[in-house]
């Protein structure tokens, strides 16, 4: 219950292993040419690929990913000699071996003919997401399901060619120039030509025709299925408003139009590819999700157009993809509306202590702490640069980074350098603090106030525990008159301010705005609860339960943990506990409001289960009085209200 409040990822595996680390290419694909037959029908491919590359060093075989459900047949060098395979299954990959050996530098050819089937049921390169399916109606292959071989996953960028065959009453929907030919046999060639370095590859079979929806000029081909179709209008008219803002903010897109196309339920949230956008059923509701759609059609930039240069600096892909989603919501509500999505980004970055943000290669793709640190902490670094180099300067590094780096891809330094340029700041010491460094300040502020001939004057201390720690921090003073704002330039674990003021300083508050990623109390509770929550999305209730109790020991009247360790008795049919946990969240400080509405109606569910039912209908009447539709809580508690809520056989097995 209420699982929408709160920024959610979809696999939790907490998991940080040596194994994740980034691998080494020995190898550059600079072009792939991929012909293949795919039948949706019998959800089947067989292709066969010439892969363009260079050896980085001396080499005597060359290693890429392949989806397992794939069997190579065949493959032969430039003069078409066949080479040795061999499978490693645990990894997806499949290694080439080079009789004659490469020099470093030197470039090569090599095929593999493969075929095999992908229905959506294999096993995934990235554990339990999809990222392929073929069915009779549609199908789409994507860059993660490594589909065709892989070099560099999210490193190595690359040009393509790809003739995809498949039966006529298809259309295949694919990256770059198209060109179509129909054979002889009721088939139909689609050739598409892309031919700037970046991540092409990614493909949708569609049997329906795209709606066509123009918006602000650009035209985007949707490609829904019902009953998702019925929002395909006003998807394809946000995405356009989506693309010219970002064309604003960060320069011309590497396409002029886009295609949505839905994918499968359990495949990924959503994935970018060069002018395609492919979204879950689930990304897909009646109220258009901006956030996902913001995150997605920003990656035409971030992603597409640039990209990390190594895994470590996945926080500049993942990072401003979603300081794009809280951007676009700013844009479209005005100041201060991004304010609330933006805490909770920092939430989540604060719930990964380790490892720092440029040992990013070290975390399971996908995993939350992946996104935590990688999306959440990297959007939260935007944010904090934002507010040292100023608003404008920070805008037009973004435009001119982008400018310089078309097509390349970039590192924490190529950002960095151009951020200074713009700003006219040696902004090294920011970098330091929050991509080499981990941990995140907590301020202790203790300051005397002492009158002086023209007023007052303050004079103070800031401790915190990072020794190597220096950013400069806002200092909120009201005074008996109008407020009044300092910066203080924080080094260290202690820093000595002096700050004179006309009126008499009555309170002072250190980074009012919370700009800063640093722990308070506020945000202490928020993070064990976020913690709480994702041990719950894996069953593991023992340590949800500590996780929750380490926010009431920071404050015992918080209603969100009060309310979660009441969701946890009631799945265990611990109703007495969980009785008294969500009494106390009534109790509580009511923050968020919705614990009050939610928890008088798992209250009447509690009565209606252990057979109270005028009690079970008391609390659904309080909780309509509450007017609080939080989730369609009242809509709840009037169903309760006229018929006795009863658990499911699901429920009751599962406990």
């Amino acid at each position: 219950m209420m699982r929408g409040f709160r920024p959610t990822v979809l696999f939790l595996a907490l998991a940080l292993t040596a194994a994740a680390q980034e691998k080494r290419s020995h190898i550059e694909v600079q072009h792939y040419t991929i012909d293949a037959d795919i039948n949706p029908r019998t959800q089947s491919i067989s292709a066969t690929v010439r892969i363009d590359f260079t050896s980085l060093e001396p080499i005597n075989d060359a290693t890429f990913e392949l989806n397992n459900a794939l069997t190579v047949s065949k493959a032969i060098d430039p003069q078409g000699q066949q080479l040795q395979i061999s499978r490693n299954a645990p990894d997806f990959t499949v290694k080439v071996a080079l009789p004659s050996g490469l020099q470093k530098n030197q470039h090569s050819q090599l095929s593999l003919t493969y075929d095999g089937k992908l229905t959506g049921d294999e096993d995934s390169p990235i554990s339990g997401i999809k990222f392929a399916a073929l069915h009779p109606d549609y199908g789409f292959l994507l860059y993660p399901a490594r589909w065709f071989p892989v070099n560099g996953y999210t490193v190595n960028r690359f040009t393509a060619d790809l003739h995809i065959t498949t039966p006529s009453e298809y259309k295949v929907i694919a990256s770059g120039d198209l060109k179509t030919d129909r054979t002889g046999n009721g088939r139909t060639i689609y050739s598409f030509h892309y031919d700037k370095p970046s991540f092409p590859g990614s493909i949708a079979i569609e049997k329906d025709e795209a709606l066509r929806v123009s918006s602000e000029g650009i035209t985007t081909n949707v490609f829904f299925r019902a009953p998702q179709n019925a929002d395909a209008r006003a998807y394809g008219e946000e995405a356009g408003k989506m693309l010219t803002f970002f064309t604003s903010e960060y320069g011309l897109a590497p396409q002029a139009n886009l295609a949505l196309v839905e994918m499968d339920a359990g495949a990924v949230n959503g994935y970018s590819a060069p002018g395609i956008i492919f979204l879950a059923p689930g990304s897909i509701s009646d109220r258009v999700n901006t956030r996902v759609l913001a995150n997605q059609i920003s990656r035409q930039w971030w992603g597409v157009l640039v990209s990390p240069a190594s895994r470590n600096h996945l926080w500049l892909e993942n990072g401003p993809a979603r300081f794009s989603e809280l951007f676009y919501i700013e844009h479209t509500s005005g100041p201060g509306a991004m304010d609330t999505d933006l805490k909770a980004s920092y939430v989540e970055a604060l719930t990964v202590k380790d490892p720092p943000e440029l040992q990013a290669s070290r975390l399971e793709d996908y995993s939350p702490e992946y996104w935590a640190l990688t999306a959440a902490k990297g959007a939260a670094i935007l944010n904090m640069l934002r507010s040292v180099v100023g608003d404008a300067n920070f805008k037009q590094g973004l435009h001119v980074f982008m400018d310089k780096y078309s097509w390349q891809s970039v590192t924490s330094e190529d950002f960095r350098k151009v951020m200074e340029q713009v700003s006219n700041q040696e902004l090294r010491y920011f970098f330091i603090q929050w991509l080499e460094s981990s941990g995140s300040p907590e301020f202790k502020l203790e300051y005397t106030v002492y009158r002086t001939q023209k007023g007052f004057r303050v004079v103070g201390k800031i401790n915190q525990d990072l020794d190597t720690f220096r950013m400069p921090v806002d200092l909120k003073i009201e005074t008996e008159g109008n407020p009044e704002e300092k910066k203080i330039e924080v080094t260290g674990t202690s820093s000595e301010f002096s700050v004179d003021t006309f009126g008499k300083p009555r309170k002072l508050t250190l980074d009012p705005n919370h700009v800063l990623l640093r722990l308070d109390p506020s945000m202490q509770v928020a993070v064990a609860i976020r913690r709480g929550e994702q041990f719950t999305e894996i069953n593991d209730y023992a340590n949800a339960l500590k996780e929750y109790q380490k926010a009431l020991e920071v404050n015992r009247n918080s209603s969100l943990a009060h309310y979660r360790i009441g969701e946890l008795f009631f799945k265990q049919n611990n109703f007495q506990s969980a009785a008294n946990e969500f009494r106390s969240a009534i109790n509580g400080d009511l923050d968020p409001k919705w614990t009050e509405v939610w928890a008088h109606v798992n209250l009447g569910k509690i009565f209606d289960v252990s057979g109270q039912r005028d009690r079970a209908v008391n609390e659904y009447k309080q909780a309509i009085r509450t007017h609080d539709n939080t989730a369609g809580a009242q809509q709840e508690a009037a169903r309760y209200s006229t018929k006795p809520y009863e658990q499911k056989d699901s429920e009751l097995s599962s406990r």
